[in-house]
């Protein structure tokens, strides 16, 4: 459905979640202003090369096919052909997540757990994990990989955290011998809005994640203005009448946030409706790129470190499953360390941070020193929303909309949810279909005023 807009709609934010706000309400005649406050487009789906001829991704390290297809970049993919996880565990690695059954204690306590038909609804994280898996798996590698990404005891993390980890046990089984028959890499967990069957897998577009962002933006020009960061977004009558960009105001005829909640939270001016959501938090994350000589250096393409002596928790060797993010005969390895932005980790050094990583990986590279050639570091402060229980009645409160006329809150930082990226986009087409309907309803009614019925006579 076509509308007939004069106002623009104001969207904070040029990631895949703002662009795709952008560009489908640019297909439906919507007049867009599109203010992203740092000096390019796509966010954290963002990929760096360098001269040596490795590729670096910041976020995602690869979309799906179906997405692809969908922005109309498919002809400019290469298709993923393997993907697997592992889990490395007293000195072993074993494959995720049917390696780990073949420990005998892992078995009988899933066993068990699925046997359990009378466990009541679990209240935290720590509770889901023990009976969703067993009490071995769960404190062994599902426990503490959540505390290390999370930064919280899995005891003060909603149950809500599970509510993300999608497939059976039946459809993981049959999606990775799907992988295997077909030689891609079969999306598996990776797709909640859509279903994921055997055709729909990993691809990496040329010229890296970025190229999804870049089509996106390809018919806004003149709509986007970057450097431009939105500080205030105007309420009244509880209703989102515009922004303030600039010290000037402007008028919206709706406004789309794609900000941290908890600074979405700071932005409104004209209610307090929103300040609950101030509290929320993200989990900072810094990775660390280490370039390395050799290849198949890991188990397989993500390992999953959960043991106390490491302080990172996944380790992923891209190069395993596109050959072509680094040179012949060499590799990225990229470390995931959590950490808050007070800390050591967060304030240390690139050069350091490379040489620690390193000294704790040689129990699982031996021979990693002699190939370490260097490293490249990326921050984010926000990296995943982090499900307390202290404000879980909050957090489904804003699951259910902002409670502000005009005013959407889109993304995975927007809605504080834990999607990715093709989730991201078929919500954020969701839910400007609705705005699109809205305002053209709005505009109708501004044209065929409702009239006031005439007093009866008595």
């Amino acid at each position: 459905m076509k509308a007939s807009i004069r106002k623009p709609v104001v969207i904070l934010g040029a990631g895949l979640a703002g662009l795709t706000a952008a560009h489908f309400l640019h297909r439906n005649d919507v007049p867009v202003r599109l203010f992203e406050a740092g000096n390019k487009i796509a966010g954290l789906a963002q990929s760096f090369h360098d001269e040596e001829g490795f590729t670096y991704d910041f976020g995602a390290h690869f979309v799906t096919n179906r997405l692809a297809k969908a922005v109309g970049i498919a002809d400019k993919c290469r298709t993923v052909r393997h993907y697997a996880e592992t889990v490395w565990l007293g000195g072993k690695s074993y494959s995720y997540p049917f390696g780990l059954l073949r420990i005998p204690r892992m078995f009988a306590g899933g066993l068990r757990s699925q046997l359990n038909l009378s466990q009541g609804k679990s209240a935290t994280a720590a509770e889901w994990f023990r009976a969703s898996y067993g009490d071995a798996l769960a404190d062994e590698v599902a426990i503490p990989l959540t505390e290390a990404w999370s930064g919280a005891k899995a005891d003060k993390l909603s149950s809500a955290v599970g509510d993300g980890i999608a497939n059976s046990v039946a459809q993981t089984l049959w999606l990775k011998l799907a992988s295997r028959l077909t030689r891609r890499a079969v999306s598996c967990g990776y797709s909640r809005e859509l279903p994921e069957n055997a055709g729909v897998y990993h691809v990496y577009p040329e010229g890296g994640i970025g190229t999804l962002c870049q089509a996106l933006a390809a018919d806004l020009n003149g709509m986007i203005q970057l450097e431009s960061p939105v500080e205030k977004i105007l309420v009244e009558q509880d209703k989102a009448i515009g922004v303030r960009v600039g010290g000037r105001e402007m008028e919206a005829a709706a406004v789309i946030s794609t900000a941290p909640v908890n600074v979405l939270g700071k932005l409104i001016e004209g209610t307090s409706s929103l300040a609950y959501l101030t509290p929320f938090r993200y989990r900072p994350m810094v990775f660390v790129n280490l370039r390395l000589h050799g290849r198949g250096l890991l188990p397989d393409v993500v390992t999953w470190t959960p043991e106390a002596q490491y302080p990172f928790f996944r380790l992923t060797e891209t190069p395993l499953s596109m050959p072509w993010l680094a040179p012949a005969d060499k590799t990225i390895l990229t470390v995931d360390i959590g950490c808050e932005k007070s800390d050591e980790f967060w304030q240390m050094a690139d050069e350091r941070l490379g040489e620690f990583c390193v000294a704790h990986l040689q129990t699982i590279i031996p021979d990693i020193r002699s190939r370490f050639e260097g490293c490249r570091v990326m921050r984010t402060p926000v990296a995943y929303p982090v499900f307390l229980r202290e404000y879980e009645t909050e957090r489904q409160k804003f699951a259910r909309g902002t409670g502000i006329g005009n005013l959407y809150s889109i993304g995975r930082n927007g809605e504080f949810m834990h999607i990715f990226m093709e989730d991201v986009y078929e919500r954020t087409k969701q839910r400007m279909a609705q705005l699109t309907q809205s305002l053209t309803a709005q505009k109708r009614l501004s044209v065929f005023p409702v009239l006031s019925p005439k007093p009866q006579l008595s």
